[in-house]
This record gives structure tokens, sequence and C-alpha cells, in this order.
């Protein structure tokens, strides 16, 4: 995988992961809301690398404590792809340093 794969597919990550955590947030704004239907968000492989969130409604009540654990799971798996682009980046950055040396 070259680094500019390595750096999409962490971008791509951290999108799903920003789709995830506005679904949390609707959920847990609307939980008193009669009629709500739960945002339920899954990730799915994309072809070219990388993830992509799939929102959908789901029949099930809002339960703020599996709200809370969705969401301190998605600060985890958004700080881990953030990490990896920062990492690809600065390997962009080495190598475009030894280019101009």
């Amino acid at each position: 995988m070259s680094i500019s794969g390595i750096t999409s597919t962490a971008l791509s990550g951290m999108r799903a992961q920003t789709t995830r955590v506005s679904a949390i947030a609707d959920n847990i704004a609307n939980s008193s809301t009669p009629g709500y239907a739960r945002l339920n968000t899954s990730l799915t492989s994309v072809v070219s690398g990388g993830a992509q969130a799939v929102v959908n409604p789901t029949v099930s009540a809002v339960d703020p404590a599996t709200e809370l654990t969705d969401l301190i799971e998605a600060e985890q798996s958004y700080k881990a792809n953030a990490a990896v682009f920062e990492t690809g980046a600065d390997m962009w950055e080495m190598l475009m340093s030894i280019k101009r040396d």
C-alpha cells in the first residue's frame, strides 16, 4: 500500500467515525421525542480501501448507556485513524525531504 493509500484509508475512517458521532448526537438529542427512530450506524469496507458509515433508522428505543459506549468507541476509533493519518503524513514529509537532498 502506498503512503497516499494509507492516508486516504485513515481519512475515510475518520469520516466514518464523524458520521457515527453525528448519529449518536441525534439519538441523544431526540431520545425524548415521541415516535423517534434510533439511528444505527454500521461501518462497511470500501473496495478502494477504507471504511464508509451507513446510517439506518431502527425500531429500538434510545438507551443512553449504549449511546455513551458507542460514543467512546467512536472517539477511540477516530483517534486511531488520526494517528495513522499523522504517521502517513510524517512518512510523506520524510520522503520528500530525502528526495530534495
